[in-house]
């Protein structure tokens, strides 16, 4: 049976416990704050409080009994703090450990110009953000090479699931049809996140995979989908050039590239929500648009 310990145990990595939680012996997980972690325990997760400055000794006891590692804990400036923490609690912080599996982005790319893009292409990060997960992958698969232990970089495109999409952006008035000719973006299902680390952990798999739909496509493509299915008037379409956006949003649109899945579906995974469309009509039919989870 797998021990399982989660840095970072949000949206993502709570759907990754609930994945596991039928086989695992156990599931701990990390929040920044005690009222999340009240949160986690009713969800089946053994809650640990980290902030990215140092481990305390109950977090170290559990460290020492866990078999698996996933980190959902974004860098910075100073590099990965699970990490730099584990490199000074010393090598044997985590004996027993077998795999480890890290979420990174596939903002790591940057911009290829809406060519496509797989695990072998050039990264090219333009943000800082993106340019700290570079480097943070490297890191973590350096302490794997030291370890002995396989290491699985997930490189996710954009989120969404219960909680998150254009049906909730729809109905609280803040969904937008930004234009900006040519450019699309991948996305990925939550539960297809907590299905690709759960198939990679299952198969001992380490190595670069994206972890993408088929479908790179318009964001305002995916709005009008979301208001068609809610029987709404889409909001009207807004020129790029003209939108109102965030530093962080438009930077987003800086870049262009299709994302490649290919990898992963050749060792083995099937993608449960392979496009936006068969997704939001599941969710729509199914009533999982709005956040379920306590």
């Amino acid at each position: 049976m797998s021990k399982v310990f989660i840095f970072g145990a949000g949206y993502s990595g709570q759907a990754i416990a609930r994945e596991l939680a039928a086989e695992a012996d156990f599931i701990a997980g990390t929040t920044r704050d005690l009222q999340k972690a009240e949160v986690l325990s009713h969800s089946g997760v053994r809650p640990f409080v980290y902030t990215g400055q140092g481990f305390g000794l109950e977090t170290m006891q559990v460290l020492k009994q866990a078999t698996h590692l996933v980190v959902s804990i974004a860098p910075d400036g100073d590099g990965d703090p699970v990490l730099a923490d584990l490199r000074k609690a010393g090598v044997g912080v985590m004996p027993k450990l077998q795999w480890v599996c890290y979420l990174s982005t596939v903002g790591v790319y940057g911009d290829h110009g809406c060519a496509w893009v797989d695990e072998e292409s050039e990264c090219q990060p333009i943000s800082p953000r993106s340019r700290w997960r570079v480097e943070a992958e490297r890191a973590w698969q350096d302490f794997g090479r030291l370890r002995n232990v396989p290491v699985a970089i997930l490189r996710l495109s954009g989120i969404y699931g219960p909680g998150r999409n254009a049906f909730v952006n729809l109905e609280q008035g803040t969904a937008k049809r930004i234009v900006k000719p040519g450019q699309v973006f991948n996305r990925i299902h939550v539960d297809d996140i907590a299905g690709a680390a759960h198939h990679l952990m299952r198969v001992s798999a380490g190595g670069v995979f994206n972890v993408s739909d088929d479908e790179p496509s318009p964001p305002q493509d995916v709005v009008a989908f979301a208001a068609h299915l809610m029987g709404v008037v889409p909001p009207p379409e807004i020129p790029f050039d003209e939108a109102e956006l965030s530093a962080m949003a438009r930077s987003f649109y800086s870049e262009c590239k299709r994302v490649s899945n290919r990898k992963l579906k050749e060792i083995g995974y099937r993608f449960r929500q392979p496009d936006y469309r068969q997704a939001l009509t599941a969710m729509w039919r199914e009533n999982a648009w709005r956040a379920n989870l306590p």
